[in-house]
């Protein structure tokens, strides 16, 4: 008998490779000729590689689908939404070098937001695609830590936001200057303009775009500043009153219902803007007769605790803070249709999947798998660390599957370029049935016996964890 969770989405067409290949009379042919999901066929049949456009909001969560109406409508209702998508490190940084490296934090080095030059950028994907003949562009946040005033790797062309709302500085293709204005419309400016240029460039090209939103203090554009928002009334898990089993800086949390519906609609508003900015993209690739043929794909490069275990923010191994929006787009290849995936996926998997369209194969390892492959997976590693000795949660790893999850804290602590100290030891354990418990309230490991341990199958899960974590 199955023990992954009863899903309505279960119900809807999961996207198969197939679905991935129909752009592709000789994968067509393929599929036909066998049951089996072929090898990826895309570049080798189309007669230019696609264009791609990775949009990367900030501290998105997974329950915001009412501010991005117009997203979902052509990325989802004309593409692939993903509804088990993670990233492998909630927190901004790591996360963030995992979407450009196809690499979990602990393989990559950036750790923490400190850590940012850490990062091979060899390894990149923006590295691949310029050096393969891509013209490349980065309009937005980059990553934290970064200096202003040194040029990102392999883009030629960039505007690079000083994180901020309004009024902000930028380093726009090497001159660092101030610009006034919303920072999430002049980042759809910025990369419109550079949209423009395929009229007369005939290089494919890259777009990685990345507004600030929705990011604290989710500060929104004019027009949507008194925007009303639906009425959010918390879930089970806001605040949740006894939290006796989970850690000490759980127990000491104290975020109300009133502090998360707060942050709620100001993100809410903040993204409003990001939807416009998305639908802006969509009607210029339109004009331009590129939009067949452009692998979109939009993901939040972490989620966000609505007060969820008197919590609010991002770093903990708790759902809201690892799930995400993420859909993904690309008509020349099959994917229109409006499609369900219900594989578990993640961040590092983006790298991967825009490597395997535009034919190119890196030649550092990564962790990552192409979506646009057979792959499946049962679980997914997500991990966290915690910078300096200081601060009131330890380090921690989790094994994240659709039924089940189990965390383990550690002594562990970072640097600022993200080298590890400490004994290593276990502080603590959590494991979730998320089948009869999917906001995670009752620990079960808790005050549990060695023979409930064994029940629960925990040898094996921490096994398989200390495996993930090494490999």
């Amino acid at each position: 008998m199955s023990t992954e969770p009863t899903d309505p989405r279960n119900d809807r067409l999961e996207v198969s490779r197939r679905g991935f290949l129909a752009g592709s009379a000789a994968a067509v042919a393929a599929a036909a000729a066998t049951s089996a999901l072929p090898g990826f066929a895309g570049p080798a049949a189309a007669a230019t590689r696609p264009n791609v456009l990775l949009i990367v909001t900030d501290d998105q969560p997974k329950q915001t689908d009412w501010a991005i109406q117009k997203t979902i409508s052509w990325l989802g209702g004309q593409g692939v939404t993903f509804n088990y998508g993670h990233v492998t490190t909630p927190l901004c940084a790591p996360s963030r070098s995992s979407v450009f490296s196809g690499r979990y934090a602990h393989n990559h080095g950036v750790r923490n937001n400190s850590a940012s030059y850490s990062l091979n950028q060899n390894t990149t994907v923006q590295r691949y695609l310029k050096q393969a003949g891509y013209r490349t562009g980065l309009f937005g946040k980059y990553l934290n830590s970064w200096t202003l005033s040194d040029n990102p790797p392999h883009f030629e062309e960039f505007a690079l936001l000083k994180p901020a709302y309004v009024d902000a500085q930028w380093n726009v293709n090497g001159t660092v200057q101030t610009i006034n204005g919303y920072t999430t419309n002049i980042v759809k400016n910025r990369t419109l303009a550079f949209l423009d240029k395929a009229a007369t460039d005939t290089r494919p090209w890259f777009a990685y775009v990345t507004p600030y939103a929705s990011h604290e203090p989710n500060v929104p554009a004019a027009q949507y500043a008194d925007t009303v928002v639906p009425a959010w009334n918390g879930r089970p898990s806001v605040p949740e009153a006894d939290r006796s089993d989970k850690p000490t800086y759980v127990q000491n949390a104290t975020n109300t219902l009133a502090d998360g519906k707060a942050v709620r609609t100001r993100q809410l508003r903040t993204l409003l803007s990001v939807d416009d900015a998305v639908q802006a993209f969509k009607n210029k690739l339109a004009a331009l007769g590129q939009l067949d043929n452009t692998l979109v794909i939009y993901i939040g490069d972490n989620g966000f605790q609505w007060a969820d275990h008197g919590l609010l923010g991002k770093g903990t191994p708790y759902s809201p803070a690892h799930e995400v929006p993420f859909y993904l787009s690309w008509p020349a290849a099959g994917l229109a249709a409006g499609t369900t995936d219900n594989r578990i996926v993640g961040n590092i998997d983006i790298a991967p999947t825009i490597l395997d369209a535009a034919g190119i194969t890196p030649t550092t390892p990564q962790d990552g798998k192409s979506l646009l492959s057979g792959f499946t997976r049962d679980h997914l590693l997500v991990e966290w660390w915690k910078q300096g000795s200081g601060g009131v949660k330890d380090s921690w790893a989790s094994y994240v599957a659709k039924n089940k999850q189990y965390v383990e804290y550690y002594d562990l602590y970072t640097n600022a370029t993200g080298q590890v100290s400490g004994t290593g030891q276990v502080t603590f354990r959590e494991y979730y049935d998320l089948v009869n418990d999917q906001y995670q309230l009752t620990n079960k490991l808790y005050q549990a016996t060695p023979a409930q341990e064994q029940a629960l199958g925990i040898p094996a899960l921490a096994a398989q964890l200390t495996t993930d974590r090494n490999s």
